[in-house]
């Protein structure tokens, strides 16, 4: 079965609580929401899933003006960015975004294990 999809030096959602406050790290994972909420003065907020589990994605307005086509575009994504966690929750602040969709499609043309055949009845 082929593997994730992931790009070298990525830490998993499992291991974001391990860097300290502050530290620069890079994620990569599918979108799995976007939100623009109107009182947010311009940030996005993106949840991003890869196999244990989901990290959120602060984009600040600059930010999002400078990545806009991957932030608004991408299926699959690559931030680079710092930890920030407040009140127990962990979000990282984006420095950098990258559509990395093309993976995807990597993993979709990947060959196809051959199906299990069923056991013989009887014997």
């Amino acid at each position: 079965m082929p593997g994730w999809p992931r790009p070298p030096a990525c830490l998993r959602a499992y291991d974001l609580g391990r860097p300290p406050n502050g530290a620069r790290i890079a994620v990569a994972g599918l979108v799995i929401l976007r939100q623009r909420p109107g009182t947010a003065k311009g940030v996005i907020f993106l949840t991003l899933e890869d196999e244990t589990g989901a990290i959120n994605v602060i984009v600040w307005r600059a930010l999002y003006e400078r990545f806009r086509r991957a932030v608004i575009a991408g299926r699959m994504l690559h931030v680079t960015g710092r930890v920030q966690r407040e009140s127990g929750v962990t979000h990282v602040i984006a420095e950098i975004v990258e559509d990395i969709s093309p993976l995807l499609d990597r993993l979709l043309a990947a060959p196809k294990e051959a199906p299990l055949s069923p056991a013989p009845v009887g014997g």
